[in-house]
């Protein structure tokens, strides 16, 4: 794996990334690589970590393991989860977009709303319902924080029914993603980030 750091507007060129969970008891870990055209990981563009008991949500994403730059930052609006904003900002402390998780909708299918000011707001569900209703079964069970689910699912981003980002969880032990970006103008940053989101919120 090339571990050359990117800058972030070098990331705008990419619309494929694989988003990796490294196993942890005490923190959520996660690398984000440029996917290669054969599916295998390129160089690393993002790496996360958090701990996974906090009171309110928020996280730190760098351009490389160094920690010596910040791609982005999310934090909650609020202590709660329920119906909290998560405001992300570039390194530089810019807000560049939004996200929040749509309760009512949610009761179906997991839902996602995420803006981009001045340019889009896209939805984001569960491509799946039987999917969605089978991981909320077993998200209740006692054992799920040290076994996880092993089948696969999908995301769909879209703004007025067209499809614009997508997120699929590949089968396996370990945690692993595939983003899709189909619009030139998604900022990569928010995209990323509310992908490594995806798995860092919906695992508490």
């Amino acid at each position: 794996m090339d571990n050359t750091r990117m800058r972030a507007e070098d990331i705008q060129a990419y619309e494929r990334f694989n988003i990796r969970q490294r196993m942890s008891l005490t923190t959520n870990r996660y690398v984000v690589t440029v996917a290669r055209p054969d599916g295998s990981d390129g160089e690393v563009v993002a790496f996360a970590e958090q701990k996974r008991i906090s009171l309110k949500e928020q996280m730190t994403i760098y351009t490389d393991e160094s920690r010596k730059s910040v791609l982005s930052t999310f934090e909650a609006s609020q202590v709660l989860d329920i119906g909290a904003e998560y405001e992300v900002r570039s390194g530089t402390g810019q807000i560049i977009g939004s996200f929040r998780q749509d309760p009512l909708a949610s009761v179906a299918r997991t839902t996602w709303n995420v803006r981009q000011p001045g340019t889009m707001d896209l939805t984001g569900q569960e491509r799946n319902r039987v999917v969605g209703v089978v991981r909320r079964i077993w998200g209740l069970l006692p054992f799920t924080d040290f076994v996880p689910f092993l089948w696969p699912y999908h995301f769909d981003f879209t703004e007025s029914g067209k499809r614009l980002m997508a997120v699929d969880k590949k089968f396996g032990l370990r945690d692993r993603y595939v983003l899709d970006i189909l619009a030139p103008d998604i900022d990569r940053r928010l995209a990323i980030t509310q992908a490594v989101a995806l798995d860092a919120l919906e695992s508490r």
